[in-house]
Order: structure tokens, then C-alpha cells, then sequence
């Protein structure tokens, strides 16, 4: 088992995975601290990954890659699950059973019919948690700033624990808050884009803010978008195109693991700031011994042989 410098591995033994991952290698997902763990309403979680559904080829493909995520949320549409067929293959019988279910109202296009479809989603899964997705604009399927607060508000009143998908806006994210969400979603870029985290200095903004855990929703294409999201003080990240869409989704899906913590060690390590100088500066500056090196002494030559020069 591999061994993180300042933090235990989260065991995956006795599970191996298509594609040569498996878990008595190097690639054990790590925690990047003990003690640093995600906290939403008051529930710990080991995992700064969380992870979707939608998208893949099959289910056996979307089990293993959630396995190998290290992920132990996991959001799951509402309207794909079929609950006439629960036990008989379908999307949720495919989710490992330890994993925190997060339904979510994808589809939705007003608050009324998301408040709709989370009510539906607690009676048939016991679960509070919902994301709360309102998308009118098939196009873009950008949130709708005005009919998730709305949602927000309606939901929290209903007991529901409300994890938001929103716009990158600070002054929404505020507003979401003080309705009681638990958290922020904002996107990186448009859902299922993989075109990055667009909307980076926004969201720095609102985790400057945030009294809540930031999670950066949506966009996110590449493990390095992952990365960044963490560096500039994200708490998590939701990712589901980028791994089900891969090539190799199960390897995709591990790349995102260990994306999203170097991100977040190199966040709790302390960036030394954007750079503004406009001239190199030497890691190792010719100074001291080196230096004194450089200069010959009276009498002699440069090249350090010793010999007086004429």
C-alpha cells in the first residue's frame, strides 16, 4: 500500500479495475492531510472529488470508474431513475453501496417543478441532500439566477439540505447562503463543455466570500482544471463529462483523484502569489562560496590554478 508523506491512503483493497488499475499500486487515492476532510451540513467526507453519472457507455463502465474516483458522493438525475426497476439494473443499482447518494433535479425549469422533483427523489431514496439544478435554456442550460434562489428558498424550508448549481456571481452565491444552502456550486463553463474553469476570477471571488464549502460544478475537461480549481481555494469539485466521455474513463476518473488533491495541497501549502516581475530571478543566485569562487585573488589568475599571471 502506498503512503502519503503527511497523511494516510484510503484502502481500496481487495477491488481491481479494468485498464491495469488496481489498488496494491502507487496510484491509492491519498488523503492530503488528516483531518482536512470536506465538510457539508456537518458531515465529513475524506474525498474533495465528487462525481456524476450520466454519460457513460454502460453501467459496469461508470461502477469501476467510480471506484477508482476514491469519490464518495456521488449525483445521480432524478428523472433517469427508473424506480419501477430497482434491483433489476438499473443506474442505482450500479452505485457502490457506501457512496452518499446526491439526487439532483436536472431538467428542471422552474422552482416549482425542482421542489417537484426533489420531493419525489426523498420519498424514493430517504435522502435530504439535493442538488438543485434549473435549467430553462436547453441551449446553454445555464442556471436560472432567479428560480434557484427561489428553489433554494422553498427547499430549505422543506427540510431539504441544498447543494445549489449556480452562475460564477458572487452577489448569487451570497444570496444562496444567507437562504440556508450548505453549499455553492458555481460553474467552471457551460455543463458538459470540458472547456475549463472559464469563470476563474469569479469564483475566486466567491471563495473569498463564502462562509460556505465552494464546490466548482461543470466544465471541468481536464485533471488540471481540477487542479487549478483547488489551487485558488475551491473545497471541491464536481466532475462527470470529462471521466465518462474519456477514452478510458476508469483512468480519467483516477487522473481527476489525484488532480484534486495536489490541487488542494498546493492550496493549503500557500501559493506565493501571481508574479509581477518583468526580469529573471535566479533560484540559486551566484552568491557566497560560489561567488567567492568567481573573484581570483591578488596576483593570480581567474581559472583558479594558483600561478601568478606575469
Amino acid at each position: 500500500m502506498s503512503q502519503a508523506p503527511s497523511g494516510p491512503t484510503v484502502p481500496k483493497s481487495g477491488w481491481s479495475g479494468p485498464s491495469g488499475v488496481s489498488w496494491s499500486d502507487a496510484v491509492e487515492a491519498v488523503e492530503p492531510y488528516g483531518g482536512d476532510d470536506l465538510v457539508i451540513a456537518g458531515r465529513s467526507y475524506g474525498s474533495r472529488l465528487l462525481v456524476g453519472t450520466g454519460k457513460f457507455a454502460a453501467h459496469e463502465v461508470m461502477r469501476d470508474s467510480l471506484l477508482a474516483s476514491g469519490a464518495e458522493i456521488v449525483t445521480v438525475a432524478l428523472r433517469r431513475v427508473d424506480l419501477d426497476r430497482a434491483g433489476e439494473g438499473d443506474v442505482l443499482d450500479f452505485v457502490p453501496p457506501a457512496m452518499t447518494l446526491l439526487p439532483n433535479t436536472s431538467g428542471a425549469a422552474d422552482a416549482a417543478e425542482a421542489l417537484r422533483l426533489a420531493r419525489l427523489g426523498r420519498a424514493a431514496t430517504g435522502t435530504g441532500l439535493v442538488k438543485l439544478e434549473v435549467t430553462p435554456d436547453p441551449r446553454t442550460l445555464a442556471p436560472d439566477p432567479i428560480e434557484t434562489l427561489r428553489a433554494a428558498e422553498l427547499m430549505v424550508a422543506d427540510g431539504f439540505t441544498v447543494l445549489p448549481y449556480c452562475s460564477a456571481d458572487p452577489v448569487l452565491a451570497r444570496r444562496l447562503e444567507e437562504a440556508g444552502c450548505a453549499t455553492v456550486m458555481p460553474l467552471g463553463s457551460w455543463i458538459g463543455s470540458n472547456r475549463g474553469l472559464r469563470t476563474r476570477d469569479a469564483i475566486e471571488a466567491i471563495v473569498a466570500g463564502a462562509g460556505v464549502p465552494v464546490i466548482v460544478d461543470a466544465g471541468l475537461g481536464v485533471p488540471s482544471d481540477a487542479a487549478e480549481a483547488m489551487e485558488i481555494g475551491a473545497a471541491a469539485v464536481l466532475v462527470n463529462t470529462a471521466i465518462a466521455v474519456a477514452a478510458d474513463p476508469v483512468r480519467m476518473a483516477r487522473a481527476f483523484a489525484l488532480a484534486t488533491v495536489a490541487g488542494r495541497l498546493g492550496y493549503l501549502a500557500g501559493q506565493a502569489g501571481p508574479g509581477t516581475a518583468t526580469a529573471a530571478s535566479a533560484s540559486s543566485p551566484l552568491t557566497g562560496f560560489l561567488g567567492a569562487l568567481g573573484a581570483a585573488p591578488p596576483g593570480t589568475s581567474a581559472n583558479g590554478n594558483g600561478k601568478a599571471v606575469g
